[in-house]
């Protein structure tokens, strides 16, 4: 088996022949290609060799990827092309068979029991080609709530394409920060909560948490069976919609993928650009406020989606979020516990010491570099947890289920006559701050996270040059419209952009001139 780890990775050498940009062929380089040779329109002559440089310059600049596949070889892909061809990046936390998956944790650091997670073998047979794994926040951001965000001891902080020394969010944060570097046109992000819309968003792209159940998660690091999937982060939602056609399906190892042979169809194919018009939208205003800048961007994109053609209805009031919150952090310490020490029992005890979460947490203590930032609250708090069949774990996830889906966003939907909520899905990316943490002020994330709903979000513009994105949330198993909605909203407006890798946030040209001293 070939692999290459942390400070050790391998890009294959890319045929510059075949570099161009990511909606018409790309190769695996657009942007960083550009970042190299000083210009878009020279990205297509580079010299032979030119990996080994890419893979460099991600390591200096955002260090979003920490394993490089060996055999990725060559790749020329369209859009047109379905799947075939398509380079795509895999979060660390999801198995495949030629490289080690480590959650981003020192104890998983030889951990390669040489399968391929069902969703990368499904891509494999479509003809995808995988590039190698992303950095993510480690253990996927569940084992300190003072976390730094896009930080593994395996891979050290991924940074934001946009503004170097700003945050990804969390936890698909390589994911994110890679694709919209141009390093790929795709990647797989996992979300529990927040996981795959928050780096999305941050990092300026689309990304969409599927249905629970649509996409297996069979192989895949995990937190909690209830909230758990994987999901497509792309640079347009007709992207997200090819990739999640070849992942969604059934999976007899996972029971919640039971329905989703059924379920599925071919995403692609169900975009409407026309599917605004006339469709009652319900504007979640509980879901506002976390960001001055980021609502007066959203106030904007209302009157973008009234101009083509959507009916907005106004919803003040959601559900009791504080509750949901709760019963959530109660479910998921719980299921952290059992679906963890599941998973650590399935790996070959030669290469993986830790079997249980109580073995991490001692594994954590003796070892500095996964302490030096912050601490595993979460995870001892979680191993104290007494089994799924606790009268408190039961009443917990009845109670989350309940409030935020058929009391929450069912509910919304039924009462406004609407058949969507749309909100905006996080503020701008915060500055990395090792010392004191993460600075997060809120995100639409919860609701359709605890429910297990369909969440899309789609760029909707910049807030003094950082990227924010726009929310769209339906009801279970209505991936096909909120990807549709979303594909519509996004044919109007258009508001991706390339990143620019500027050093800091205070250099971007937004800010920069009002930083300045005052000129007479």
């Amino acid at each position: 088996m070939t692999m290459s780890l942390f400070g050790q990775h391998r890009a294959r050498d890319l045929d510059p022949g075949l570099r161009q940009g990511a909606r018409k062929r790309v190769s695996v380089v657009t942007v960083l290609a550009a970042l190299l040779s000083g210009g878009v329109a020279q990205a297509q002559s580079q010299p032979e060799g030119y990996g080994a440089q890419w893979a460099q310059r991600d390591r200096e600049t955002i260090n979003s990827v920490v394993a490089w596949a060996e055999d990725a070889g060559e790749t020329n892909w369209t859009s047109a092309d379905g799947i075939t061809g398509l380079p795509i990046l895999l979060k660390d936390n999801i198995e495949t068979r030629d490289m080690p998956t480590t959650a981003g944790s020192l104890a998983l650091i030889d951990n390669a029991p040489g399968r391929d997670a069902p969703l990368v073998a499904r891509l494999r047979e479509a003809g995808a080609v995988i590039l190698g794994k992303t950095n993510l926040s480690e253990w996927a951001n569940i084992r300190s709530s003072a976390s730094v965000s896009g930080w593994s001891g395996v891979g050290g902080q991924t940074r934001n394409p946009h503004a170097l020394d700003r945050n990804t969010c969390g936890s698909s944060s390589g994911s994110g920060a890679a694709v919209a570097a141009g390093l790929a046109p795709a990647a797989i992000g996992t979300e529990t909560d927040g996981s795959i819309v928050c780096p999305a968003a941050i990092n300026g792209i689309v990304g969409f948490k599927p249905t629970v159940g649509m996409v297996s998660r069979t192989h895949i690091v995990p937190i909690s069976h209830s909230q758990d999937t994987a999901g497509p982060m792309t640079r347009s939602v007709e992207d997200a919609a090819i990739v999640l056609s070849v992942i969604a399906g059934s999976d007899p190892a996972d029971p919640a993928t039971a329905e989703a042979d059924a379920r599925k169809v071919d995403f692609r194919a169900a975009l409407d650009a026309g599917s605004l018009r006339g469709t009652r939208i319900g504007v979640a205003r509980f879901l506002t406020g976390y960001s001055a800048g980021t609502d007066r961007v959203f106030e904007a994109n209302l009157q973008a989606l009234r101009d083509a053609g959507a009916v907005l209805v106004e919803i003040t009031e959601g559900p009791d979020m504080e509750a949901i919150g709760a019963a959530e952090t109660t479910v998921l310490h719980y299921e952290l516990k059992a679906d963890l020490n599941a998973y650590l029992a399935s790996t070959d005890a030669g290469q993986v010491k830790t079997r249980t979460l109580a073995d991490v947490i001692a594994f954590n203590e003796a070892t500095p570099r996964e302490m030096g930032l912050f601490g595993q609250e979460t995870f001892i708090a979680a191993e104290a947890t007494t089994g799924l069949e606790t009268p408190e774990y039961i009443a917990a996830r009845e109670t989350s289920l309940r409030l935020a889906g058929v009391e929450g966003i069912d509910r919304m939907l039924t009462q406004n006559n609407v058949v969507a909520l749309v909100a905006p899905t996080v503020g701008p990316a915060w500055s990395i701050d090792a010392v004191n943490g993460d600075h997060y002020l809120g995100a639409a994330s919860t609701l359709p996270a605890v429910a297990g709903y369909p969440h899309l979000t789609v760029p909707m513009g910049f807030v003094q040059g950082l990227p924010v994105g726009i929310s769209f949330i339906g009801t279970k198993w209505d991936d096909a419209r909120i990807l549709s909605l979303g594909y519509a909203y996004e044919q109007a407006t258009r508001a991706i952009r390339p990143p620019t890798f500027a050093r800091s946030a205070d250099d971007l040209p937004d800010l920069a001139p009002l930083l300045a001293p005052h000129v007479r």
